[in-house]
């Protein structure tokens, strides 16, 4: 659940060829300091490359998307963007309409928090075909105030820490699920296909209150819209059947209502009045795409920058109070939003000394933006010790994800059961021969081949639960 989107829009988008053009970008000469979300921040201004009044940035690799080379390196145009025009012209592949992208943090921070720059799909210059039609009821991502505030407020409290605390052991019991079953296989095993993909699927049906009976229906609708193969008309079969799959739940829960979020949202269609029942069953429907499928990929795609730093896996299993930094730094360090956030902007606006104009679209490059050295200190290495690592993963501003504090225990439980119970794990494959998802919106691989060695008492092993459950488990002890 790291930045809601819907990504079934964006699968043909990296499909097409990239080529070379030549584009000016104006700039001002002097550079911003630009507004952050931090009081007190005195950092540097970030050195630029300036001729005169004015510079011209050329013969940029200027067709987005942009082609990686490593597949754990971003594509490395990005760096030269960052540095000389972190806001610059570029040529959609897909369509050949021009928009502006953004790789620069203080940059993007500024376009989030700017209420002049428009997520509303519909509006003109809006990045398009990457949307084809306006958004069903209930996506709020794609909605600017009030009617975004109004949905947000409807499952604000849904996201509370403290609500989401008690999810804990349920999330638990299913990964401990997960990892019994692909234990008593034998290696090598796809860890996407039976631990990334069914796990947030498992945890947002619980959430959204699903049926037992009904999960099969949804996991495998859910799954396809992660599918390469899939087509665009099947993601829109696919979200219709969930919409109306919903619908006719939302009807059982309006007469049967239980203590799970639909029934919460149907009870305030009626009791409070400010959503439609539509639109409940939107906001339904988009945390179970969005949220399962950037979750998903962030997992796998965590495991696999894991086995490849094996020194820093020991450190996690040697410290495990080191996983929270851990996870900070892996959502930076891979930023699974691919493809950015959209906005059009609806005024003219000055952002790092370049001037958008309004009806223009803007490509908030979220990855880009989080391996700025300006402000992440030799940002293109994992670090697990970054320290005030404010990065960007979920979005900035009132956008920002709703579902990140959902995210971020999935993820500690995930990784965390995972090391403990398989310690031996490892790539069954070179680096080389994992197929990463590089046509997508969402970044991630499509398979994860992983083999570990059977050793007493580990791998098959529940051991003792979860890390703060063995915490209290060790002071319980030693009283």
């Amino acid at each position: 659940m790291l930045t809601f989107a819907h990504p079934a829009t964006y699968n043909e988008m990296a499909s097409q060829p990239a080529t070379s053009q030549v584009l000016k970008s104006e700039q001002t000469s002097e550079p911003e300091m630009l507004s952050s979300n931090r009081a007190g921040d005195r950092r540097a201004p970030r050195p630029r490359v300036r001729k005169g009044p004015h510079v011209l940035i050329e013969k940029l690799a200027a067709t987005f998307p942009m082609k990686r080379g490593c597949p754990l390196e971003l594509p490395q145009e990005y760096a030269r963007l960052r540095q000389e025009s972190p806001v610059a012209r570029v040529r959609l592949a897909f369509d050949g309409s021009e928009v502006w992208i953004v790789t620069g943090y203080r940059e993007a921070c500024a376009v989030l928090e700017d209420p002049r720059f428009s997520s509303d799909g519909v509006r003109a210059g809006f990045p398009r075909p990457m949307t084809m039609k306006p958004p069903p009821p209930g996506t709020f991502i794609r909605m600017d105030p009030p009617d975004h505030t109004r949905l947000r407020i409807a499952i604000a409290a849904e996201f509370k820490p403290n609500r989401i605390e008690n999810l804990r052991a349920s999330i638990q019991r299913t990964v401990d699920k997960l990892l019994d079953e692909i234990t008593a296989l034998t290696p090598p095993v796809d860890l996407v296909d039976k631990f990334a993909l069914p796990l947030p699927a498992m945890v947002v049906c619980d959430l959204l209150g699903v049926p037992y009976a009904d999960r099969d229906f949804f996991h495998e609708r859910i799954r396809v819209i992660g599918l390469q193969s899939a087509s665009r008309s099947r993601h829109g079969e696919v979200r219709e059947e969930l919409e109306a799959h919903l619908f006719a739940l939302a009807a059982i829960k309006e007469k049967e209502p239980e203590d799970d979020l639909l029934s919460r949202l149907i009870a305030r269609h009626r009791q409070v009045g400010d959503i439609t029942r539509e639109e409940a069953v939107g906001i339904a429907t988009l945390l179970l795409i969005a949220g399962y499928e950037t979750l998903a990929n962030m997992i796998a795609l965590g495991t696999v920058v894991l086995l490849e730093n094996p020194d820093r896996l020991e450190e996690l299993r040697r410290g495990p109070a080191k996983l929270a930094g851990a996870i900070e730094e892996l959502l930076r360090y891979q930023t699974v939003i691919m493809f950015g956030l959209r906005r059009a902007a609806t005024a003219d606006v000055e952002i790092g000394g370049t001037l958008i104009r309004a009806g223009e679209g803007v490509i908030v490059l979220l990855d880009a933006a989080n391996r700025d050295e300006a402000e992440f200190s030799d940002g293109d290495r994992f670090n697990m010790c970054r320290e005030a690592n404010h990065h960007l993963a979920f979005g900035h501003g009132i956008h920002a994800c709703i579902g990140q504090p959902l995210a971020r225990l999935e993820l500690e439980i995930a990784w965390a059961t995972l090391l403990r119970r398989i310690p031996t794990l490892q790539l069954a494959v070179p680096l080389a021969e994992i197929p990463f998802r590089n046509e997508t919106f969402v970044y991630g691989v499509h398979k994860l081949p992983v083999k570990w060695q059977e050793t007493h008492g580990y791998a098959g092993t529940r051991n003792r639960g979860s890390t703060r459950e063995n915490e209290v488990a060790d002071r319980s002890s030693s009283v």
